[in-house]
């Protein structure tokens, strides 16, 4: 199986968390992290800007990377959201399982992890 960690932003910690829950509740991802206090310094409508943002970071199976993309695109509050995949190389083989129950098609979907 092959795995992706999505690096997405966010407006604010709010939005990061309703992303977060709905991509778990939907089954695209197992887990999401939310980092708050980012400060994001960018290029936008020809100047130099600075603002706030959050950091989402979800954890899921490649196969459903797509799908991941395609409802953050949707759902986000901004036109051109970030939102990239970075694979994952290798990691601890139970979490790396706990990811492939806990995402849609599972076989067991009330798994604990621990």
């Amino acid at each position: 199986m092959a795995y992706n960690l999505i690096y997405i932003t966010a407006a604010n910690v709010e939005e990061a968390k309703e992303l977060g829950r709905a991509l778990v509740e939907a089954r695209l991802v197992a887990c999401a992290n939310v980092i708050p206090n980012m400060i994001p310094i960018f290029w936008w409508e020809g100047r130099v800007q600075e603002d706030s943002e959050a950091i989402l970071l979800a954890k899921t199976r490649q196969a459903l990377t797509q799908r991941v993309i395609d409802f953050v695109q949707k759902e986000h509050s901004y036109d051109c959201p970030a939102v990239l995949a970075l694979p994952i190389q290798a990691g601890h083989t139970p979490f790396l399982q706990w990811i492939d129950d806990e995402t849609e098609g599972a076989d067991a979907p009330d798994t604990d992890m621990e």
